[in-house]
């Protein structure tokens, strides 16, 4: 990997400290690629302008692809039964709604819901796995870790096989965690990026954190939203 390489954590609707991150903290450019570890929606104010913002990058002709999180899964199930909504609505929903002026998801316009549906739930590089939450690697053989997607999304587990997924390191969002656990993961098989931006209220979070993959630095940027 000869041009950079960026992951980016949970950004769960901070558009505008995703974009002072993307534009003035990696300084990001049309030869970079990013990938981001889904959440994009959720307890923050803005998760319209996050959306807006990969659009605009895309666009633009960035390198631009996310994994989905749990809560892009939570916002797509809640308009098919109560109990969906009530969940999706008690973890953040409500933010979201709120940044489209929508008094429903289905109210939210079909692009976006169409970009949230089309994530995949992981994506393969040649030395990383890029998921949200893990894999589950407690099903033994022939079960194959990449089939189940609920793990990918809601696992909180530690545990990484890597001779079962070709050798390659998890980078993983999902679980909260402080600085000084986000900086130590960088020598573990997960690593993980969620310094949780939306909680700023929390000793050693409230910031947003930018993984460059060839060099193993972080960048963070304290939430400003």
């Amino acid at each position: 990997m000869s041009r950079r390489v960026f992951v980016i954590g949970d950004v769960h609707g901070c558009a505008r400290t995703l974009r002072e991150l993307v534009t003035r903290g990696i300084r990001l450019t049309p030869s970079d690629t990013l990938y981001l570890l889904g959440d994009l929606i959720d307890r923050g104010p803005d998760s319209k302008g996050v959306l807006d913002f990969i659009f605009e990058l895309t666009a633009a002709g960035y390198n631009v692809a996310s994994v989905q999180g749990n809560h892009e899964e939570m916002c797509l199930r809640a308009p098919y039964s109560r109990s969906a909504m009530e969940m999706w609505t008690a973890n953040g929903g409500l933010a979201t709604l709120a940044s489209f002026q929508a008094d429903g998801p289905g109210d939210i316009p079909r692009r976006y819901l169409e970009y949230l549906n089309s994530l995949p739930p992981y994506i393969l590089l040649d030395n990383y796995v890029i998921v949200h939450a893990g894999l589950n690697f407690d099903q033994p053989p022939p079960l194959d870790p990449f089939d189940d997607t609920e793990a990918m999304l809601w696992t909180r587990s530690d545990v990484v096989d890597r001779q079962r997924i070709g050798g390659r390191r998890l980078i993983c969002g999902h679980t909260m965690v402080t600085r000084q656990q986000l900086e130590a993961s960088l020598k573990s098989d997960k690593i993980m990026l969620d310094n949780g931006c939306v909680t700023a209220c929390r000793p050693e979070m409230g910031y947003l954190a930018a993984l460059e993959l060839n060099s193993m630095r972080v960048v963070f940027q304290k939430n400003i939203d």
